[in-house]
């Protein structure tokens, strides 16, 4: 049925209104934005805030220019706290200030707070609808307490305690309350010293304790130890997809692009991409010195030639994929930067096998095209220039995390480019060795 209704050209509101929330916005995000609009007024208030709060911010501000003052006033108040204060980022100054006046001084102050933070910190991505508990409660009295903020609240599958002074004491568990004796006390069922971030934190180090602990959100604690809001579970699922686009997009030499792919516009993917291949062409122009400075070697063995693009990608693919691998680890803290020497001794008995079965099979091409000195040079050029890849692909992220640097920088452009200079030098300096009386 899904799939049907996302595929239809018209959408009564019966059938926007059986679509899941996530469904509806992934259409609306193909449709004109007063179409879209139109759509959303049909909802019930509820189901029109959760479902523009799973559009892209850039649909968001196009579809908000097509609703009156009021309306997009009631649907800020019906937004969850942090997907409202990331909406009103996305605005611009002229219709915050035509909004501001429309909404209420509670709800003004906490889109102000929320948006204070910088972009990327926990406190970002925070919500500050939570529940809380005082300790000297009962068990019976924090149901009720739970009950009666569940309904503006992110969730109630934990609640905060919190000391008068909002600072955390602990968590507990709706769970726990609901299987623990009537008169027994909140303190007593807490989880103390729970784990925490705090509001500069950056954001990926939530979704990393979220995911370690297995927590369906973290607490976050301000500069002065109180209590400000929660990072929940789907919001660190939406950092690390974040996050892991920009690695992605990093190590394929691109910036970071603010929107999705296929709203970019073509100047912004130029923008994006031109830096990293200016760079690098200049830097290829190292391996064509290296070229012109055997010259004489070219001219009196010509057969080399025919293997160079060969060595040098084999080398360049392999320090990517070893680049690949330490970003990774290095993104997910299965390496540390003191592990680096260890792993450099497994990685370079990697490659020498790698580069070992690779000299193999090159070699037999080499005898049968050029003989057995060509098939010698092309066998230990093969050997030594993916013992060298791995190296720079391994070292590289280190080095750039050692100097504050993200390693994801690391581009698999950067590594083949180096990789192909170094495989360029490689090659004549042996064959220059090798063949040269």
């Amino acid at each position: 049925m899904t799939k049907t209704l996302l595929g239809a050209a018209t959408l009564t509101p019966d059938a926007a209104a059986a679509l899941h929330p996530a469904d509806l916005a992934a259409l609306l995000e193909r449709r004109a934005p007063k179409e879209a609009w139109a759509i959303l007024a049909a909802l019930p208030l509820a189901r029109r805030a959760e479902t523009f709060g799973y559009l892209e911010a850039a649909t968001q501000v196009a579809i908000a220019a097509e609703a009156d003052l009021r309306a997009l006033a009631e649907l800020l108040a019906a937004m969850d706290a942090d997907e409202r204060a990331d909406f009103w980022t996305a605005l611009d100054e002229g219709l915050r200030e035509k909004l501001s006046p429309a909404l209420a001084a509670a709800e003004r102050e906490d889109i102000r707070r929320l948006a204070s933070y910088p972009p990327g910190t926990a406190g970002a991505v925070m919500t500050s609808e939570y529940a809380t508990l005082r300790p000297e409660m009962t068990a019976r009295e924090a149901i009720e307490a739970l009950r009666a903020q569940a309904a503006s609240k992110e969730t109630i599958a934990v609640a905060y305690v919190l000391s008068p002074q909002r600072r955390l004491l602990g968590t507990v568990a709706l769970e726990d309350l609901v299987v623990a004796r009537a008169e027994e006390r909140v303190e007593a069922l807490m989880r103390r010293d729970p784990p925490f971030v705090r509001a500069d934190d950056d954001a990926e180090e939530a979704a990393r304790l979220i995911a370690r602990y297995d927590l369906p959100a973290i607490p976050v604690i301000n500069g002065g130890e109180m209590m400000v809001g929660i990072v929940t579970a789907d919001d660190a699922m939406d950092v690390a997809e974040i996050e892991a686009t920009e690695d992605i997009q990093k190590a394929g030499g691109t910036s970071g692009l603010v929107v999705s792919l296929r709203d970019a516009s073509i100047g912004l993917l130029y923008r994006k991409r031109i830096s990293w291949l200016i760079v690098l062409v200049f830097a290829n122009i190292f391996s064509g010195a290296g070229i012109a400075a055997f010259e004489d070697v070219i001219a009196a063995n010509v057969a080399l030639v025919f293997f160079l693009p060969l060595l040098i990608d084999s080398g360049g693919n392999a320090g990517s994929q070893s680049a690949t691998l330490m970003v990774r680890a290095l993104a997910t803290g299965d390496a540390q930067l003191s592990d680096w020497a260890r792993m450099m001794g497994r990685e370079m008995a990697v490659a020498a096998l790698l580069g070992g079965t690779m000299a193999l099979v090159v070699s037999l091409i080499g005898l049968v095209r050029a003989g057995p000195e060509i098939a010698l040079v092309v066998a230990l050029t093969m050997v030594c220039t993916v013992m060298v890849g791995s190296l720079i692909g391994l070292s590289l992220p280190v080095l750039l995390s050692r100097f504050g640097f993200d390693p994801a920088t690391a581009s698999a452009p950067l590594i083949t480019t180096i990789a192909d200079v170094s495989g360029v030098l490689i090659y004549f300096a042996i064959a220059s060795a090798l063949l040269v009386g």
